[in-house]
C-alpha cells in the first residue's frame, strides 16, 4: 500500500512539475508559431492586395473571388515600361521632362532627323512599353496563383481566405469600390493553445476589432489597409 502511494505522489509530483513548466513555456511556444504564421499569412494578403488594386485599375471594380483574381492574373496583360538612360541634372534645369524627351525620340523615328536628340544630349535614352502577363509583372513568373486563395503555413487541412467587395459613400457623397480578404483566429490558430487563442480572440472583440488577419474592410474606406498595419 505504502509503495502505492509513494507511485502515486511521485506521479502527481511530474505531472505538476509539466504543468508548471507548460504553464511558463506554452505562451512562448505559442507566440513564436503565432509569429510565423502570421508573417507568411500577412505576406500572402499583402500578395493579394497587389492583385486587387490592379483589377481594380483595369476593371474599375474589384474581383469579387479568386476565381475572377485568378484569371486576371493569369490572362490580362499590364504595360510595363523599360528604362533606358535618365534624364542629368543640367537636362532637368533646362525644362526638359520625360514626356518631352520621349516626344522627341519618336518625332525623331517619324523623320528620320536626329539632330535635335543629339541637340538636347538625349542619345542612348529609351522609353518602351512593353506587355506583360499581370501576374509576372505583379508578382513573379514562379507564382502560384492557383495556390492564392489558400492560408498558408497551417498544418492540416487547407484553410481558404474569405473575400468579398462592396461599395461605400465618401463623406463627400462619392461610391468608393471595397474589397476585405481575412482569415479569423479560429481558423489559422487551429491546433495549438485554444485557451491563448480564446484570450486573443475575446481582446480583439472587446477592443471591437477584427479577431484575425485582414486587408482592407467592407465597413470602412481605409485604402486597402491590412489590420496588421
Amino acid at each position: 500500500m505504502k509503495v502505492a502511494l509513494k507511485i502515486l505522489l511521485v506521479a502527481a509530483v511530474v505531472v505538476l512539475a509539466y504543468m508548471c513548466y507548460k504553464s511558463i513555456t506554452g505562451p512562448i511556444e505559442f507566440n513564436q508559431e503565432k509569429e510565423l504564421r502570421d508573417k507568411a499569412i500577412i505576406a500572402r494578403l499583402i500578395d493579394i492586395r497587389k492583385a486587387q488594386i490592379e483589377y481594380k485599375n483595369v476593371y474599375k471594380t474589384h474581383a469579387a473571388n479568386f476565381d475572377d483574381l485568378g484569371k486576371f492574373l493569369k490572362t490580362a496583360k499590364l504595360p510595363l515600361v523599360i528604362k533606358e538612360g535618365v534624364l542629368s541634372d543640367e537636362q532637368l534645369e533646362k525644362g526638359m521632362t520625360e514626356k518631352k524627351a520621349v516626344a522627341l525620340i519618336e518625332k525623331a523615328k517619324k523623320t528620320g532627323n536626329w539632330s535635335e536628340v543629339e541637340k538636347e544630349g538625349l542619345k542612348g535614352f529609351k522609353r518602351d512599353t512593353a506587355w506583360v502577363l499581370a501576374k509576372d509583372t505583379l508578382l513573379g513568373k514562379d507564382y502560384d496563383v492557383d495556390n492564392m486563395r489558400y492560408v498558408p503555413g497551417v498544418p492540416g487541412d487547407k484553410i481558404e481566405f474569405h473575400m468579398d467587395t462592396a461599395t461605400l459613400k465618401s463623406g463627400s457623397g462619392y461610391e468608393i469600390k471595397v474589397f476585405v480578404c481575412e482569415v479569423p483566429y479560429d481558423s489559422y490558430l487551429r491546433g495549438m493553445y485554444p485557451q491563448l487563442e480564446y484570450n486573443l480572440k475575446d481582446k480583439a472583440i472587446k477592443q471591437n476589432k477584427y479577431p484575425g488577419l485582414r486587408v482592407g474592410s467592407l465597413e470602412e474606406i481605409n485604402n486597402n489597409a491590412g489590420n496588421w498595419e
